[in-house]
């Protein structure tokens, strides 16, 4: 268990753990909530007027993106719930529109909170914190169980990859009846929920403990498969009778820039698989990937690049660096990003905060253009990072940054599955299709592109009811 540490001060009824002690771990930063205050925070939605935070069609924000909770949670009804202290209805409600809260309860940005009307003029309702607490509670009290079908319908779907699209296709199909096989490359289910995110913020037994619960519902899951690779593609689509490709899209955005080629400068993927894969296999990093005594650069803004910063502060970085192009966001909600959207205000991420607590500042440098990597004298390794910055009405200046390991985190361009797309005779354009051809599907970030774990929740979702019909009139 985490030691005990006294709470930030935090108007969120789920307060994170001092920063300055958990550096020292890589437990999850959040404390266990105070019911009495997670009952007050949810006495708070009760405020509104007109429940934004949860669409019916979706309200959309000035850029024409969805606003609000993509997968439609009853959030006003499990909020009212938890206030009257009724936490198992609460979660009945929560598990309606969700198969997975315990997942977008830690890693989900909550723009269901951006678009809350509380939020106007106050801090907007605590919605992510109250569904964590709903969740972790209905998980010590026993009360979230297997999925098992009443019957079967003799219908067997294929689903490839076990992110949280895959999963929560996976989940609404074998409790639909049919019979499911997930195949995952990896060696262990999860996708990128397993290695792509540390466990500060999504602890891995979270995940499995999960994966356990679909197991035991019915679920088949299939390691080390790889379409292309060891995993026949015609075979595949003959045994089933709908094969869903859900691969996500970790293929990482290159920096084509001098210098790119250099030993420690890497994309972020790679680094974050191989800091958890060491935590929970005792596997050694490469010494390019490992940040212990370096001079760290993350490249990127994002929460990708956030993960990076919190891994390379406990692996025991020298120094890290936050770089990113874009200008400081101001304090408050400004003309170009109007409610119900994203308020894309300043803020501290966890990582952020921990910067902060460990170095008196913001890891983060905003305004910064990286231009090229710089060797050491060997020629191979990467010492010195060139930058330009460009500060709005300032004339550009250049900028030296010691480098010793680089992190890529600049995003995702699609799917790093060349060889699946081939051996399925597939082209890039055809993932956009929710059904490329009769039989074969394919959602969350293969489909829409890099996107939220609630948006591959609900492609997820949405892909089993359309393989539920498909099958249904197949004979």
């Amino acid at each position: 268990m985490p030691p005990v540490s006294r709470t930030q001060p935090d108007a969120s009824p789920l307060p994170m753990r001092d920063a300055s002690l958990r550096l020292n771990d890589f437990y999850e930063v959040y404390e266990k909530p105070d019911p009495r205050r997670v009952k007050q925070e949810a006495a708070r939605c009760m405020n509104c007027g007109a429940a934004f935070c949860m669409p019916e069609g979706g309200y959309r924000d000035n850029a024409d993106r969805p606003a609000g909770c993509p997968i439609s949670n009853k959030i006003p009804e499990w909020n009212r719930l938890v206030e009257t202290d009724r936490w198992r209805d609460a979660y009945d409600r929560l598990a309606l529109t969700n198969n997975f809260p315990e997942f977008t309860a830690r890693v989900c940005p909550a723009p269901c909170e951006s678009s809350c009307i509380v939020g106007i003029h106050d801090r907007p309702v605590g919605i992510k914190s109250v569904e964590r607490a709903v969740i972790d509670r209905a998980f010590e009290e026993q009360w979230v169980k297997p999925r098992s079908p009443r019957r079967r319908t003799g219908r067997h779907v294929a689903v490839v990859g076990s992110g949280p699209a895959g999963l929560a296709a996976a989940d609404q199909l074998n409790a639909l009846g049919h019979r499911v096989t997930v195949y995952e490359r990896a060696d262990t289910p999860g996708g990128l929920l397993t290695y792509g995110i540390p466990s500060m913020k999504l602890d891995q037994h979270v995940v499995a403990r999960r994966i356990a619960l679909m197991e035991e519902a019915g679920v088949d899951f299939k390691t080390d498969r790889d379409i292309g690779r060891n995993l026949d593609a015609a075979q595949l689509e003959a045994d089933h009778d709908a094969t869903l490709l859900a691969v996500g899209a970790l293929a990482g955005r290159e920096l084509y820039l001098p210098g790119r080629e250099l030993t420690g400068v890497t994309l972020a993927m790679p680094y974050l698989e191989h800091a958890t894969r060491h935590r929970l296999q005792h596997r050694p990093i490469p010494e390019p990937l490992d940040a212990a005594g370096k001079h760290v650069v993350v490249i990127g803004g994002g929460d990708t690049g956030a993960d990076c910063i919190a891994t390379a502060f406990r692996q025991g970085a020298a120094s890290v660096t936050n770089v990113t192009r874009r200008s400081q966001p101001p304090e408050r909600r400004d003309a170009q990003h109007p409610w119900p959207g994203p308020a894309a205000t300043y803020t501290l991420d966890y990582a952020h905060a921990e910067g902060l607590a460990k170095t008196g500042h913001d890891p983060r440098a905003f305004n910064l253009t990286p231009k090229a990597f710089r060797a050491y004298l060997d020629g191979r390794r990467v010492a010195l990072l060139d930058l330009e910055e460009t500060a709005p009405n300032q004339k550009p200046r250049r900028h030296t940054l010691r480098a010793e390991l680089v992190i890529l985190a600049i995003g995702f361009t699609g799917p790093d599955t060349p060889a699946l797309l081939d051996a399925l005779r597939l082209g890039p354009d055809q993932l956009t299709q929710a059904q490329p051809r009769p039989g074969l599907f394919v959602a969350g970030d293969a489909r829409r592109g890099p996107s939220l774990v609630v948006h591959a929740i609900a492609e997820g979702r949405t892909a089993a009811a359309q393989i539920d019909r498909f099958v249904a009139r197949t004979p």
